[in-house]
């Protein structure tokens, strides 16, 4: 079924819409030999019965889990691993390997120092800096097994950063990669990592996807199939993590690892990393297994190192003092991530644009919700009128017109069409508030500190446009921010997901960079509008917040995601669905334009989603056929 069809006959919020998603999903869980098996689940458990079935098969192994399935397709051959070898490359750096001993477990140490003897890029060195309290001989004879072990006990602990530091002084090579003592690298990782410097020889930080292992002979699981560098993903929490390369010379232009930082130092040094580099690059690809015990930050629950999580604050903080910006740094929704309000300067005006053709009562919901909870000062709701017919709007806007926060403007096109874009850039040209607020009818505001929040981020100027996070009625997720190329044209990702339940790396609840977000509820600078032409009018009714967010992209600003501005949205309320000929050929138009202008962006790619992740899904399913190899 299509996507336009599917939109017109189930419409999003509604209840067999999520059936469908439920079935989309449990049909990927499932082999097509156990279709008979599903059905008599079904009769038996009911959907969430089902559901939870089908994942506890996978985690025992009598089935595959989607993960399982994407390794057959994409995890390198012996003949690949072997070719490989025989790679004389025009570049080949020395990587010095650091890390940092303290107690050290001698069976996963074993398999770490052997994972690294696999691989089939030869010139590298392992630096390690044992601040154990007493030597420990095992571990020594291990070192010895090859000559590029470098070993040194420094006879105390000096902590993580300290004793990461000692690796360093022991370091020759030319990039510098972080391990750490009880993790794995795949065969390929360092060829990978080789292989990107001679693509582009002035790369001077390297990061890559990782997934988890508990013991060499268990299945891996919970792949971080991760973004391009996004500096606002990465001020929400430390997505990069493993595995990281860097330029020696930068690593000592940054003096090392600081040990105030201890729990949160490798936050710290990627993120001055970010600060400094001008040429990062992500490969998505697993090249890092990071392992999963019971005092590893990689703890099921997240719960091994709380410090760690309370280390990342000041990290946060220090780092926003250094790049002059200001801002409140917070925990996140979930644990180890991070929320930053920062702080609006002077008390620029909001001009809140609100397309409106009747339906009285959804527009009063909208405007009583903004008047009451509102807490920023120097806002105006601007109603841009658009073809009312209906008595009833009319005597509400009657109502309203003592109201000196609100104003109506009355847009009155010749043809009576409806054209949204044209009905904003009349609303924009006509107003004269600083910043401008994108905001749909049939929404109710949940936030009251909304426009601070939304005000104080897109006040920096590397911001052009800022979103936020919209539920349907039944608190289930409706727009948590819009991945290019997801059913089709672009989708938004994790609908239907129920508040507090969150998805993919919670992804859904922290602030990240976006190539697009909704303009159901989106803010952005006049001066924004004026640089890239206003909304584009050829894209009357679909994608043309899609278009705008990547015209902002292309003049060089960023797209955020803020999840902790909150609106429900009754969507399809006001213009109702593709239900006629006209519509749909003119649905059709705009799709063919959008293909037209953003084929390539498009074809290349989202740099915010990851290419091992699905297009038909927009709960950032893994896929199951060759992602990159």
């Amino acid at each position: 079924m299509s996507v336009r069809l599917r939109d017109k006959l189930f419409p999003e919020g509604g209840k067999i819409r999520q059936i469908l998603r439920k079935i989309n999903v449990i049909v990927h869980k499932i082999r097509p030999r156990n279709i008979k098996k599903f059905f008599q689940m079904l009769k038996e458990y009911g959907w969430k019965g089902t559901w939870d079935r089908i994942n506890n098969v996978a985690e025992k192994g009598t089935e595959k889990t989607p993960y399982q399935i994407w390794m057959e397709f994409n995890n390198p051959t012996p003949e690949e691993l072997e070719a490989q070898r025989h790679v004389k490359f025009k570049l080949e750096p020395k990587i010095s390997i650091l890390v940092p001993m303290y107690k050290t477990p001698v069976n996963f140490f074993t398999e770490l120092v052997q994972s690294l003897i696999d691989q089939t890029y030869t010139n590298w060195e392992l630096c390690l800096a044992d601040g154990s309290p007493e030597r420990n001989p095992e571990l020594e004879e291990i070192c010895k097994k090859d000559s590029r072990i470098k070993y040194n006990y420094t006879g105390k602990n000096l902590g993580i950063s300290g004793n990461t530091n000692e690796a360093l002084k022991m370091a020759t090579g030319d990039y510098i990669s972080l391990l750490d003592h009880d993790d794995l690298l795949p065969k390929n990782s360092l060829y990978e990592i080789v292989k990107c410097i001679n693509e582009d020889p002035n790369v001077e930080f390297i990061y890559t996807d990782e997934d988890k292992i508990t013991t060499i002979d268990k299945p891996r699981f919970d792949p971080h199939f991760k973004p391009d560098f996004a500096i606002d993903t990465l001020r929400s929490n430390n997505y990069i993590c493993h595995f990281s390369t860097f330029r020696k010379d930068l690593m000592e232009k940054l003096g090392g690892f600081r040990s105030k930082y201890d729990g949160a130092q490798d936050f710290d040094i990627i993120i001055r990393m970010a600060e400094t580099a001008k040429n990062i690059k992500h490969i998505p690809k697993i090249l890092y297994h990071w392992r999963v015990h019971e005092l590893s930050t990689a703890k099921a629950g997240g719960d091994a190192k709380p410090y760690a999580f309370e280390a990342g604050i000041p990290v946060l903080q220090d780092h926003l003092k250094r790049v002059g910006l200001e801002g409140e740094v917070k925990h996140g929704a979930t644990l180890g991530t991070y929320e930053i309000d920062y702080k609006v300067k002077g008390n620029p005006k909001v001009t809140i644009l609100i397309p409106n053709k009747d339906q009285a009562k959804t527009l009063k919901t909208c405007i009583d919700s903004i008047k009451k909870l509102t807490t920023y000062p120097n806002y105006e709701i601007v109603i841009v009128e658009n073809n009312s017919e209906e008595k009833a709007t009319f005597k509400y806007y009657e109502q309203l017109e003592n109201d000196e926060k609100i104003k109506i403007l009355y847009y009155k096109p010749e043809d009576k069409k409806f054209n949204y874009s044209k009905i904003i850039n009349y609303g924009v040209k006509n107003t004269d508030g600083e910043y401008i607020v994108q905001l749909n009818n049939d929404t109710k505001l949940l936030t009251p500190d909304w426009l601070e929040k939304m005000v104080g981020m897109n006040q920096r100027e590397d911001v052009g446009a800022v979103g936020v996070k919209l539920y349907y009625p039944d608190g289930t997720i409706q727009h948590a921010g819009t991945i290019i190329g997801v059913y089709g044209v672009a989708g938004h990702v994790f609908r239907g997901l129920y508040k507090n339940t969150h998805g993919y790396f919670g992804r859904d609840s922290h602030i990240q960079n976006m190539s697009a977000v909704t303009a159901a509820c989106m803010i952005a600078k006049r001066s924004v509008y004026e640089q890239v032409g206003y909304m584009n009018e050829d894209f009357a009714v679909a994608f043309n917040d899609i278009d705008f967010c990547l015209k902002i992209i292309q003049a060089g600003y960023l797209i955020i995601y803020n999840p902790f501005v909150e609106f429900v949205h009754y969507e399809s309320k006001s213009r109702g669905l593709e239900d006629t000929p006209e519509k749909q050929a003119r649905f059709q138009s705009e799709i063919d334009l959008f293909y037209e202008k953003w084929g390539d962006y498009k074809k290349k790619g989202d740099p915010y989603y990851n290419i091992n992740l699905r297009l038909d899904d927009d709960q950032y399913g893994i896929k199951q056929e060759k992602g990159m190899r």
